[in-house]
Formats: structure tokens, sequence, C-alpha cells
């Protein structure tokens, strides 16, 4: 069983949830319930522990607690947009809720464990996952960070390993040079100083040689520890900057699949904060653990050659400090990784928050966004405090043991002197010895913390670079040039989780054919667009352009016959000359220009302050929705694609808008592959056959007039858009075309 895992850290019923918990009872699960009975927006909460499955309704404020016992059953289910959660016992259903479908993923994951504990439960082999999910949003992984993961950074430090080489022998020569001094100060103090005190005089020539000799040794331990210091920085920096590249690279291949249960600030933090500290424990701390590593072996032989007994009560302290370092390594390790996770809510806060900023201000929502961020501030300070308690424990414990150990020192070397075993210089350089071991002692102890850090820091890139994408590049490609744009779609199955989206779907596109696709929302419309366009993969079947399974290509070689214009036009901080050449970088002017005028948005271009030199804000505010929208169909335009897809790209448009893009639209299809899901239901009068959608199936098919007169599905999509009586259906209908070989196209001002 494991450890108690807490619930949602910012959900208001976490104590309450904590509270009800009986002794030895343990969460194994949670999942945050966006909506009440009512189907109202509210924070509710279902936990499922080792004994009982406990559950908070918002609208009434109470809370449910069902036993765990033989017959128990949780169903999971979705419909209209919206997941289900049923429990029912061998005569009825007990308990209903329901949430949306951003809840699905941990709805699945209770239900995993549900099973799991039903299964331990009755005595039965309890299935395990193969694989859990890196990211576990309501409770604590049960594998913290190992220390040893920092040693996977030796793929990045591999490059640099000769200037590694001469940064170690150069610290190895100013960590030699630093224990020269107490060494001398054996026969300043038996040759000198005493003597003098007794009456001799002082040579002055040996008084030279010792002195001279402490500061060479000083010298050369300043010049090496400075080279030292300053190649290693270097090099530490370069293996950070290295390692988040290789982190954003790596990113930029993985699917669709893996931004959609990630959040944007998470994903920020590990690329940015994370490396950041990984760089920091490279440059100083790893350095630091070297060096102290180096004298205290370099120390302890000296103090042994010096005198082995004094040495061996000065090893007094060691197993202490060493049964304290393992004692709160893994409490240190496991805070380190929640402060990482609470961090991360933090900065989801942000990037929420920041670019949705004229939604917050436009409903008024700005103490609720406040709060968001006060509660998420608040749980990484008592996360702080409950590691900084054991720091601060442990700090002052090892110093102690130290104190006492130079204490026992003392007195050993007191009650040799006194018997004549060892002279005044003698411990004298002992102690000097002493204070460097026991100062390299607590430094490394000081280093267990942030060496946990770097661990968790480590993981969490690491989680990054070891997810494998689920749409990956085949190992022998195939050539693929010269498209055509013909498309065959055969037995095709797709299923997100646990939601089957497309089923059997069988369609032939032949090139310079128009075909429309329609469907009320969650028909499956962009999904079999993203699966065209290969932001994923089928799970069974296949779907053939020119004849070739798109997965014998290289994604990059196809994506390149692809042009996109999405639903919501997404634009880069940048000028508008920029954004148009953002498919293709070496863009001239003139072809900018032409694209530009092929998708109507010359004229308005013009008359900005700078023209295509005009800078436009992040994520193009200070366009309009039109504007915007026909930019983003000129990038689309300017990589001349075979395969033009356009998804909704007339919804955000005014009527007047929308002509002037849909007559640019009518010039665009000749010559090339088409495909649109439009926001009206006229646009589909040009299409060859229509593809009627319902639950991811084909219900109809045929040409507009055809399929009027059938009065089916399409006929009811038809007049209730027309009559503007289901507002449901005007928002959700769609269209995708599909039209001839691109080859022969080119796009002229």
């Amino acid at each position: 069983m494991p450890d108690q895992l807490p619930a949602p850290s910012t959900h208001p019923q976490t104590a309450a949830l904590h509270g009800r918990l009986l002794a030895g009872e343990n969460v194994v699960a949670t999942l945050e319930v966006d909506l009440d009975a009512h189907g109202h927006f509210g924070q509710g909460l279902i936990a499922l522990t080792n004994a009982h499955l406990l559950a908070f309704e918002p609208a009434s404020g109470s809370w449910s607690d069902f036993p765990l016992a033989p017959g128990l059953a949780l169903k999971l289910s979705d419909h209209g947009g919206l997941a289900f959660l049923e429990l029912f016992d061998t005569e009825k259903r007990l308990a209903r809720w329901r949430f949306t479908l951003a809840g699905n993923p941990a709805a699945v994951k209770l239900v995993d464990a549900f099973e799991r504990e039903q299964q331990r439960r009755a005595g039965e082999p309890v299935r395990v996952d193969e694989e859990e999910g890196e990211d576990f949003d309501f409770g604590e992984s049960s594998k913290p960070p190992s220390t040893w993961v920092l040693l996977r950074l030796w793929r990045f430090a591999r490059p640099y390993q000769g200037q590694l080489l001469l940064g170690f022998a150069l610290m190895l020569g100013a960590t030699g040079a630093t224990l020269v001094s107490p060494y001398l100060t054996m026969p300043l103090m038996d040759r000198v100083l005493i003597p003098f005190q007794n009456g001799q005089a002082i040579d002055p020539g040996l008084v030279t040689l010792l002195l001279g000799g402490l500061l060479g040794a000083a010298l050369v331990s300043w010049a090496m520890g400075w080279a030292k210091t300053y190649l290693l920085s270097l090099v530490s920096e370069r293996i950070a900057a290295d390692l988040r590249t290789t982190t954003f690279e790596h990113l930029l291949g993985l699917s669709l699949e893996y931004f959609g249960n990630k959040r944007t600030g998470d994903l920020m933090s590990r690329i940015g904060s994370e490396t950041d500290r990984i760089s920091v424990f490279l440059s100083l701390h790893a350095l630091d653990f070297i060096t102290d590593v180096l004298m205290l072996a370099m120390t302890s032989i000296i103090l042994f050659s010096i005198h082995p007994g004094l040495a061996l009560a000065t090893l007094v302290p060691l197993p202490f400090i060493a049964w304290l370092i393992h004692l709160v390594r893994d409490r240190l390790r496991t805070g380190f990784e929640k402060i990482d996770r609470v961090w991360g809510e933090i900065t989801n806060v942000l990037a929420d928050t920041i670019p949705g900023i004229r939604v917050v201000k436009a409903f008024a929502q700005e103490s609720r966004e406040a709060r968001r961020f006060k509660e998420a501030n608040i749980n990484n300070l008592h996360v702080n405090d409950r590691l900084n308690k054991t720091w601060s424990l442990f700090t002052p414990t090892v110093a102690l043991l130290t104190e006492m150990g130079l204490l026992v020192v003392w007195g050993v070397g007191i009650w040799l002197i006194a018997h004549q075993s060892i002279t005044v210089g003698t411990l004298t350089a002992f102690l000097a010895y002493i204070g460097r071991f026991y100062g390299r002692l607590d430094s490394m102890s000081r280093i267990v913390s942030v060496t946990q850090k770097a661990a968790a820091g480590a993981k969490r890139i690491f989680d990054i670079l070891d997810h494998v994408s689920n749409v990956p590049d085949p190992v022998n490609p195939q050539p693929f040039e010269n498209v055509t744009g013909a498309i065959s779609m055969q037995g095709v199955n797709f299923r997100y989780g646990s939601r089957s989206i497309i089923r059997s779907l069988n369609l032939d596109i032949r090139p310079g054919e128009m075909v429309g696709l329609v469907g009320h929302s969650g028909s499956g419309k962009s999904t079999l667009v993203n699966l065209i366009c290969r932001f994923y993969d089928v799970t069974e079947g296949g779907i053939k352009v020119d004849g070739v399974d798109l997965r014998r290509v290289k994604v990059a070689d196809y994506r390149r016959h692809i042009g996109l214009v999405l639903q919501e036009p997404f634009l880069f901080f940048g000028t508008i000359a920029e954004n148009i050449a953002y498919g293709k970088p070496d863009a001239t002017r003139d072809e900018i220009v032409a694209a530009a005028r092929a998708a109507h948005a010359h004229e308005f271009i013009l008359r900005l302050p700078h023209g295509y030199d005009s800078l436009v804000g992040e994520r193009g505010q200070g366009l309009s929705g039109g504007e915007r929208q026909r930019i983003s169909i000129a990038r689309a335009l300017l990589i001349d694609p075979a395969i033009l897809i356009l998804d909704e790209a007339t919804s955000a448009v005014d009527t007047e808008t929308e002509k002037e893009i849909q007559r640019a639209l009518d010039n665009l299809v000749k010559g090339r592959t088409t495909i649109a899901i439009a926001h009206r239901l006229s646009t589909l009068r040009k299409a060859d056959r229509l593809v009627v959608m319902d639950r991811g199936e084909i219900v109809e098919l045929g040409p507009h007039d055809e399929l009027i007169a059938l009065q089916g599905h399409y006929w009811r999509l038809w007049e209730a858009q027309a009559r503007r009586v289901d507002a449901e259906g005007d928002e959700d209908s769609g269209l995708m075309v599909v039209a001839p070989n691109p080859n022969a196209h080119t796009v002229n001002a």
C-alpha cells in the first residue's frame, strides 16, 4: 500500500478530506469534479481510499461515504461533452457524478485504482499497470527522484570531457596547495616560536623560507582555484544550454496527445527553472562536493601520517553525521519534488491568467484569479515550511557533532602533550587540519540539500526526454514527392484515452473531387482532420495519400505539403511579413505580397502604419479576428500546399468579411486538395459530395440536393440553421471540402 497521498493541493476540501480519514486509512486516488448534480460549475471532490469512496457534493456542501464492499462497481462514460462517473452495487445505482472532459484522464486513473482495490480485497491477483503517467496531479509519485539520475547528465557533459579533465587537475592542484599552510605551522611553532619563548634567537632565513612557502601556497591555490572555477562554470553553462536545447527540440517532436495532458506553465518551469537549477548545481555545488571529497581524502592521509591515534579521534563524529544524512536524504528528496509540483501550480496560474487577461477583465474575475494565485502561493509556502523544519534541525545538529569532535581532539591532544607523545606544533597543525576537515564535512552535509534539488529537477527534465512520440517517424521512410492529394481512409478507428472518437470509417476522395464533411459538435470532424494531418495516428486501419500510408513517410516531409488555417488564428509576436512567411522563412517580399493578395489581406495591411513591417502583439493582439484569419490564410497559401485545411476558417468573421474570404477560397480550391470545416452550411452547396458524420461514423453520403431530399440528418441540420431554431446546430455544423492536384497551381499577385 502506498503512502498516504494528499488531495489536490489547492482544493478547498483538502483539510476536510484528511479529517475524515480513519487511522491507517490511505488516499489512493482523487478526482476533482467541476460540476454539481444540477450541471452548474462547482468544486466537488471524489477520493478513493483503501477502505472507502468519499465524495463531496458542492451543491449540498455535504460528504458521502461508501465503504468498499464486494459487488461495488464504478462505471465511466461520456456524452454530449460531459463525463459521468456512476457507482453501482448488485441491485441499483448508488451515486452519479458529472464533470467536464478535462477531468477524464484523472477519472480513468480513479476507476483503475478502484478496480485494483476491489481485486485486492477479494484476494485476487492485482493487475499492475506497466507504466504510470509521469504527472499524477492528485497524489505524490510513488518513486521519488533518485540521486543517481544526475549521472545521466554525463550524456551532455561528454562533449566537454577534455575541459572537465583539465578542471579536475586544477582542482587537485588547488586543493593540495591549501593543505601546505597547516603543515608549515608545525616548524613555525616547534622551530621558531616555542624556541624563541625559551630564549633562543630567531633564524631569519628559516622564517623567510617558511613565510615564503605560505605565500607561495596561497598564490598557487588562488590561481588554480580561479582558473578551475572559471573553466568549470563555462562548461556547466554549456551543459545546461545543451540540456535546454535538447529538451525543447524533443518537446517539439512529441505528438499533440502529450501536450493535451500538460500545463503550459509546468513545461515552461521544467525547461527554464529546472535547467537553471541543474546549471547552478554543476557550476557551484558539484564542484564544491568534489573539492570537499578531495580535501577530506588528502587531509585524512596527512592526519594519519602525523599521528594515527589523534586521527582516529577526529573520526568519532563521522558515523553519526553519516546516519543523519541517510535519515534526511529521502525526506529532502520527496520534499523537493513536492516543491517542484506546487511551484508548477504557481506557474500554471500565471500562464493561464496573463494570456487570458482580457477575458479575466471582461468578466470581472480579477479577485478570483488573485485568490487562485494566493492559494497556490500559500500551498507552496506550507510545503517549504515543512521542508525547512527538517533542514533547520539537520544543519545545526551536524555543526554540534563537529564541535563535539573538536573537543575530543583537544582533550586527546592535551593528554598526548602531557605525556610528551606529541609537540605543541603538532597539535596546532592538527587543529588547523581538523578545522578544514570538519568545515568540509559540514559543507558536504549541506550539499545534500542542493543535490536532492538538482535530482528532482533532472527527473522532471528526463521525464520529457524519456517520452516517446505517439507519432513516430518510420525507420526507413518512403520518399514523398509530387503529391496529387488523393486521400483514402480504410477501416479507420481512433480512441483518445478510453473514448472512441472515430469508428470503422471508410472514405475515398478522388483528386479533383470536392467533399464536404458535416456533423454536430463531437461527431469527429476535427479529429478526422487531425488524423489526416497526422497530429495523431489512427488506432486501427490506415490513411493513405496518393496510395502511400502516412506512417511510412517522415512527418516533416508529409506536412510540408499541408497548409493549415485554424479556427482560432494564432499569430506570433513580430511583423505582418514575418507571420505570413512563417512556413517559408526565405520567401521574398513579392511572394509574401502575392499570398496576402490572394487571401484578400493586402488592402488592410497597407492601411497599417508600417504596412507589412507593422508589429502585431502577442497572439495577434491589435488586429481584428477577420484580419488575423486572413493573415493565417496567407501564411498557409505562401507554401503553396498540396492539401489545404481550413478548420472553420470563417467562423470568427462577420458576413461581409466571410464573403471576401470565400471569394478568395473559390480561386484557391482550384488545383489543390482543400479540407475545410466551415461554420455556415451554406458553404456546402458547391461540394460534389457531402459526408454526414455522427459519433465518429458516416451516416449519410451524397450531394447537397440529394441529402436534402432524403430529409435525414443533413436535412435536419440545414433546416435548423436556416430557421435559426436550433442555436446549437448553428454553432457546431461543419464542412470538409476536397479538390484536385496542386502541382499546376501557383499563387499570383
